[in-house]
């Protein structure tokens, strides 16, 4: 037996094919036991042929002619029984085999018709499940027919489609005010700062404060647009763009024009803007955490599994076992959770979202040396 899964389809096709060969069977055992009872009584069939029986016994028996007409006929009945059996029997057995052979198959084909039609309902709720994404929560399975299990669980997967659209529905408009309400004080807060900055009689003390109290309040700015970033890009993109992730590249390389650049077209479809964002969160990354080698190298292509941006840059020695722990939210290298100037510990999340989003993968391996390679596949 194999380790590849039998489907539910093929199994009852075999339940029911089998069932048909198993009542062919059956049946030809029973025909072969009638017709050798039936034999082993006499039939008009032998009394007719006993004459010509007779007559050819004397003919190629010379010795049989001495013998007593009734020990001569009793042998020619015991030879055209025989004969007669076997032809019978033979004819019998080759019939049986066929119609058996004739049913099974039938019953393999039905059986075949019959599963796909039971299976059917289960098939639309698979494939509703593998469109399922956040642009396509608004569409039903609506299953017709009589109420069985499974009309019961395509409601079910219905009722519970509901609640993930208006889940989702709540998390956009949550997304849109927290927008509004936490980028609009922050930005007053700031202009308010620099205008008290312009004052030239402000003393020394206080324009330390306000610098400092600036940068954190840039801090938080970039801190919320993160999460916020992250929050949008979670999302499967409502339309999907041709385009070119090396033009993107080029693009994203304005903030980074010292990286080296190896740029092959990757045509993909999605969102060119977070697309672009992907690959300069990646770039930032790259720089932020860079050492004196300064070595950051950005390459696309594309191969027979998909289009690839692939990033890698010099640096500190990164651990295997703590690469992974790179893409989760506010995880930095040295477990730093208060935040630096830096940044807010969101780039690589952002990075993966927004693959997955695109239905891609995020991967990063250290470098040999000291640094990273981070790998995105769409």
């Amino acid at each position: 037996m194999t380790s590849r899964r039998i489907s539910v389809r093929l199994r009852l096709t075999l339940v029911y094919g089998s069932l048909f060969f198993g009542v062919g069977v059956v049946l030809v055992g029973v025909n072969y036991l009638f017709v050798r009872d039936v034999l082993s009584r006499p039939s008009k069939a032998v009394v007719q042929k006993l004459p010509e029986a007779v007559a050819g016994l004397r003919t190629a028996q010379p010795s049989v002619v001495s013998l007593p007409k009734d020990t001569v006929f009793l042998r020619a009945i015991s030879d055209v029984r025989a004969q007669y059996r076997e032809d019978v029997m033979g004819s019998m057995l080759q019939w049986s085999l066929l119609a058996v052979a004739v049913v099974g198959v039938a019953g393999l084909a039905i059986g075949w018709i019959v599963a796909r039609r039971a299976m059917a309902p289960l098939q639309t709720m698979t494939e509703a499940a593998r469109r399922l994404s956040e642009s396509t929560l608004h569409e039903r399975i609506a299953l017709g027919g009589p109420r069985d299990e499974i009309r019961d669980l395509a409601d079910t997967f219905d009722s519970m489609l509901e609640r993930l659209s208006r889940a989702f529905d709540s998390q956009r408009r949550f997304v849109a005010n927290a927008s509004h309400e936490l980028r609009t004080p922050l930005a007053i807060n700031r202009a308010l700062l620099q205008v008290s900055m312009t004052d030239p009689g402000l003393p020394r003390q206080v324009r330390t404060v306000g610098a400092e109290l600036l940068n954190a309040n840039a801090r938080q700015e970039r801190l919320i647009e993160g999460l916020l970033l992250l929050a949008q890009s979670e999302r499967e993109p409502a339309e999907r763009l041709p385009v070119d992730l090396a033009e993107l590249a080029e693009s994203a390389m304005t903030s980074a024009p010292e990286t080296t650049a190896d740029l092959r077209p990757a045509p993909v479809e999605g969102d060119p803007v977070l697309l672009e964002r992907m690959i300069g969160n990646l770039l930032d990354n790259a720089v932020k955490y860079n050492d004196e080698r300064a070595l950051v190298v950005l390459r696309t292509h594309r191969d027979r599994w998909g289009s690839v941006v692939t990033v890698e840059n010099t640096g500190r020695v990164v651990p295997s076992g703590r690469v992974e722990d790179l893409f989760e939210p506010f995880r930095r290298l040295d477990r730093d959770r208060t935040g630096s100037a830096g940044g807010a510990g969101l780039g690589l999340s952002i990075v993966r979202a927004i693959a997955q989003a695109h239905r891609g993968s995020a991967e990063a391996r250290p470098r040999p040396g000291g640094g990273l390679v981070v790998t995105v596949r769409l």
